[in-house]
């Protein structure tokens, strides 16, 4: 679950297998037979592609104006995304300023006003999990990812933490949130740090991230095994 087999190179030359091949990963039996059963006669989604990327995760963020009101952070959501970027070895929740670029460029090429682009504020945990995200085909995020090995249920993606007036609110996609979404997404992408890895159960694979989203409904999701650059991250998507 750790090899990223479609970066090998091929017997007969240094030629990476992605490069002639296309390389999928299957979780497990199990879940190839929840996806068979999730996407049994259904609808193709009627829009193309809804990126969330830019989040805004600090209080002391540019793009907040300097008139906002200061607020005391009691809040248990905020408490266990900080802990879990803690026991991630994420660290410190950092702007990514090369995903704005890339969602950009990504809705650019998307050419349908009819897609979404949800940047700063508007990348939001409310967003993700409204209805409305089943009617994309392609479910973009470009944000920080956590894979919680210490508690899996800590795992997830990192949204906006701070609203408009600089207030902090939930912004943590939690494990279990993706679990509860109801995709009709041909694919989800997780631009992030080590989206691809998780807890290992023994005949299931890893769960984690990947695993959550497939059970949503999404039959394809790409993720990252390891630590990604944000500008190179862009580069590639």
């Amino acid at each position: 679950q750790y090899v990223p087999f479609a970066a090998l190179p091929s017997s007969v030359s240094a030629t990476p297998l992605i490069v002639d091949h296309e390389v999928l990963n299957l979780p497990s039996a199990s879940v190839l037979a929840v996806l068979r059963e999730e996407t049994a006669n259904r609808k193709p989604a009627s829009k193309a592609v809804a990126v969330l990327a830019d989040p805004v995760f600090s209080a002391s963020d540019p793009r907040l104006s300097k008139n906002h009101g200061t607020a005391a952070v009691d809040n248990s959501a905020l408490a266990d995304t900080y802990r879990s970027a803690a026991e991630s070895g994420v660290g410190k929740l950092t702007r990514l300023r090369f995903s704005r670029k890339e969602a950009e460029e990504i809705a650019r090429l998307a050419g349908d006003n009819r897609n979404l682009k949800a940047l700063d504020f508007a990348a939001s945990r409310a967003v993700a999990t409204d209805a409305k995200l089943s009617d994309y085909r392609i479910v973009h995020f470009a944000t920080h990812g956590l894979i919680n090995n210490q508690h899996p249920e800590l795992s997830g993606v990192v949204l906006s933490l701070v609203d408009e007036q600089g207030r902090p609110q939930n912004g943590f996609l939690r494990l279990y949130d993706v679990y509860n979404l109801k995709l009709n997404s041909d694919l989800v992408v997780l631009s992030a740090c080590q989206t691809a890895l998780g807890k290992e159960i023994k005949g299931e694979g890893l769960i984690g991230l990947t695993r959550g989203f497939m059970y949503a409904g999404a039959p394809r999701v790409v993720a990252s095994l390891w630590r990604i650059d944000d500008r190179a991250s862009a580069d590639v998507m």
